[in-house]
Parts: C-alpha cells; sequence; structure tokens
C-alpha cells in the first residue's frame, strides 16, 4: 500500500495518473495547499520542501522499512523501477526516457508554472514577465512538438516521460494556440483518453474543485514564502 500525499496540482495528477495505469494500492493524504497544510510538522518529516506530491511505500521493492520520497520525478520513477512499467526496458531508451523526464522537471514545469503565475495569479500585470515566460513556455511546447513528429509518444511506448508532461501542456493557461503544434495536440488528445487518465483526473474533483489561490489567506500562504517560513 502506498499513501499518495496530494493536491490537485500538475504534480500531483502525475502520480495519480502513473498509479490508476498501473494499478498499485494506494491511499490518497490530501494536503490542502491553500490553507497551509503543507507546513504541519508530520507532512515536512516526508516532504522537508513542502511540496506535494510526496509517497510512503509500506512495501518497497528493496525491502525492509517504509519508504517516504518526494519530488514528482523521484516518484515516478521510483514507481516505475518498484513495478518494472511505465519504462523502457532497453537501455538506451531507458536514457532517453529519463532525459525527458529531467527536462520536464527542469524546464517545462518551473516554466509554465512562472506563467501560470504572471499571467493569472500576479496582483498586477507585468508585461515583461508575461511576455518572457509565455514565450518560453510556447518554445518548450515547440520542442515537445519536434520529438513527437513521427511518433506516438515521446519515446518508444507510453512512459513516466509522457506522463510528467501532459499536467503541464495547458494552452488555456498558458496564452498557447495548440494548432501551432498539431504532433503535440495529437499527443494530448491521445493521453486525455485514456481511461487512467480520466480516473486520475475524476478523482481529483472529489479531493478538490476551488482553485489555489481563492482569497488574500491563501495568495499569502502560497506566495508569501521566504526563509522565514523553513521551520
Amino acid at each position: 500500500m502506498i499513501d499518495l500525499y496530494y493536491w490537485t496540482t500538475p504534480n500531483g495528477h502525475k502520480v495519480t495518473m502513473f498509479l490508476e495505469e498501473t494499478g498499485l494500492a494506494y491511499t490518497v493524504k490530501p494536503v490542502n495547499i491553500s490553507r497551509g497544510e503543507q507546513f504541519a510538522p508530520a507532512f515536512l518529516a516526508i516532504a522537508p520542501n513542502n511540496r506535494i506530491p510526496a509517497i510512503v511505500d509500506h512495501a518497497p521493492a528493496i525491502g525492509g522499512a517504509s519508504l517516504s520520497l518526494f519530488e514528482s520525478g523521484a516518484i515516478l520513477l521510483y514507481l516505475a523501477e518498484k513495478t518494472g512499467r511505465l519504462i523502457p526496458a532497453d537501455a538506451r531508451e531507458r536514457w532517453q526516457c529519463i532525459q525527458w523526464l529531467f527536462w520536464q522537471m527542469a524546464g517545462l514545469g518551473p516554466m509554465a508554472g512562472q506563467n501560470h503565475h504572471f499571467g493569472g495569479q500576479s496582483v498586477e500585470p507585468i508585461p515583461y514577465a508575461i511576455d518572457r515566460y509565455v514565450n518560453e513556455t510556447g518554445r518548450l511546447y515547440a520542442v515537445l512538438d519536434r520529438q513527437l513528429r513521427g511518433r506516438e509518444f515521446i519515446v518508444g511506448g507510453y512512459s513516466i516521460a509522457d506522463i510528467a508532461c501532459y499536467p503541464w501542456i495547458q494552452p488555456e493557461r498558458q496564452r498557447q494556440n495548440l494548432d501551432d503544434f498539431p504532433d503535440l495536440r495529437r499527443w494530448r488528445e491521445a493521453i486525455a483518453a485514456r481511461p487512467a487518465t480520466q480516473r486520475a483526473y475524476a478523482l481529483a474533483k472529489t479531493v478538490n474543485v476551488k482553485p489555489a489561490v481563492s482569497d488574500e489567506q491563501s495568495r499569502r500562504i502560497l506566495y508569501g514564502q521566504g526563509k522565514h517560513t523553513v521551520r
């Protein structure tokens, strides 16, 4: 059994998508990041960066005591190795998959996240920041679109690389037009149609339907963090 510490964010969706694809037994432990639950001592013992998702695997394949992990990319890689699924068996394809996983973690996620913030959450619009992150998100969409040219998925079959990227392709929030990225659009539609993806996003609606920033308190919690909030 896996305990999943989760909230309804793109990084949270990655893990539920994987778990639904593989059928691993898991229990959702909601962490309402808009109300500061990520700062609870019990959660910080699992996720010292006070971010979701995190997991506790009570039956790790390596044996021994329960294993806790934070960082969505590390969790996907761990679960893929645990199950032997959604990661290529061929060594060359495996490293291709891992590099695209890292690409999402280091590029697509952070840049799209800043796009979300300055384009929709910033108290006042900052044109330079909006243009900077909209343009960089478009560049990253184009990189992924080019990678998908002539192939169904990012690397070989459906993998953790696809799962990592999919929740971050949100053209409506990111001021992108998928007509400019036909292979990316086709890929996105195919993943959205997967039963496991639909189950993962249906689960999200049972946990939370509110936007992350719904009032001034949630704004302070999410965007007022600094060294003073690490305890």
